[in-house]
């Protein structure tokens, strides 16, 4: 492909930075159903070398049919799987657990086309979903989600996989949303009326930003995204005499990390701003973006703070089988305390953190990054007789 048209696709999807099939690699739609009859697509990428290693790639609502990792990594060796929830391109009413039987669908799948190995690669908000689904497959724990109404994971008889693979991965959609919500909001209505003690944006307060505001700004994070929770509860159970099963609403103003404007905090490589860009005020006041849409079940099953199921840290503390956490250094969403956390909380016995010099969230551009990428995780698993 010509370097003007990789620049064109790049610009327009991170995650889709390549589609040219190279010789030798062969790729097919996967159509499949989740065990509650919901159907899914998958794509799965062959090499004509052949192999006994398969690894999945899924996000709870992105598409990755065409991840910029799975070409480069099937010409490597592997069989890729990449593989759409039912929710993909509409997380408005998302349930994690019912994305957990999606990514059940995949892997029961390989496991039935003969592939001896099979591992998760959680990649961004991939992440806490890949360790979600693990931990529920070794020590399945839940037998309903959050707001109720959903799949039994204790009776799903979900298979598990191999081995996990962090790559640039988030603590949880929950947590991710918490860290970046604005404390500023007054009224959930009213997304222009701020506290003025809360702003990030006031000039007064920085950046950067003293450890005292950051306190105060995180203590009102976590509160905004409480306050949120207990009206959803409340909503939820109004709705019950009502005979209505759920009620959609919006949530403002999600793109308001002080680490965007401050790269003293948590430093790493990264410049100042959003997967967005650089105007940080934009991001946070702009019509789409993280959590933006949403209803009340859904809310409580992934955003909620104390009542998700799927934060990637005790989940993790629940998985035993090998486990490898990539980070680049320059990621604008992700940052070192968040690596280092999940690496921590992991319960393998063999696990490994790997830093990617100047690596951002997707690596677009960077393609000499994303080959030490690619060729670290096949050197990880050949380590480990999956190659």
């Amino acid at each position: 492909m010509r370097p003007s048209a990789v620049a064109a696709q790049t610009a327009l999807s991170a995650v889709r930075q390549e589609t040219g099939l190279p010789e030798g690699i062969t790729r097919n739609l996967v159509p499949l159903t989740a065990k509650d009859g919901a159907a899914l697509d998958g794509v799965l990428y062959t090499s004509d070398r052949g192999c006994d290693t398969a690894l999945v790639f899924m996000h709870p609502h992105v598409s990755f049919h065409h991840h910029y990792a799975l070409i480069p990594l099937a010409a490597r060796g592997c069989a890729l799987l990449g593989l759409n929830s039912r929710f993909a391109g509409n997380d408005a009413a998302l349930i994690m657990e019912q994305v957990v039987l999606d990514l059940a669908a995949g892997v029961l799948h390989l496991r039935q086309q003969g592939y001896e190995h099979v591992v998760l690669v959680g990649n961004s908000g991939g992440g806490a979903l890949a360790a979600f689904y693990q931990a529920q497959a070794e020590h399945p724990t839940i037998t309903a989600p959050p707001a109720g109404r959903g799949p039994d994971l204790t009776r799903a008889a979900l298979p598990p996989a191999d081995a996990v693979i962090m790559l640039n991965a988030h603590r949880g959609r929950a947590q991710v949303l918490t860290a970046w919500l604005d404390p500023a909001v007054i009224d959930e209505s009213v997304p222009l009326a701020r506290d003025p003690d809360l702003d990030m944006f006031e000039e007064r307060w920085g950046p950067p930003y003293s450890p005292e505001f950051v306190r105060r700004y995180r203590e009102g994070q976590q509160a905004r995204n409480r306050r949120i929770t207990r009206w959803a509860q409340e909503r939820a159970s109004t709705l019950v005499t009502s005979n209505v099963r759920d009620e959609a609403f919006l949530v403002h103003r999600t793109a308001a990390d002080l680490r965007f404007l401050d790269l003293t905090l948590d430093a790493s490589e990264r410049k100042v701003g959003t997967y967005r860009g650089a105007d940080v005020w934009a991001a946070n006041a702009a019509s789409t973006g993280l959590a933006r849409f949403c209803t009340l079940s859904s809310w409580i099953s992934q955003w909620g703070l104390d009542t998700t199921d799927a934060a990637a840290e005790p989940s993790l503390a629940a998985c035993s089988v090998p486990a490898l956490f990539i980070q680049g250094t320059a990621d604008q969403g992700i940052f070192p305390s968040d690596t280092r956390a999940l690496f921590e909380a992991s319960g393998a016995m063999d696990k490994e953190i790997y830093w990617v010099r100047r690596g951002t969230h997707y690596f677009a551009g960077q393609p000499d990054l994303q080959g030490q990428v690619f060729d670290h995780i096949t050197e990880w698993l050949t380590k480990r007789g999956m190659r």
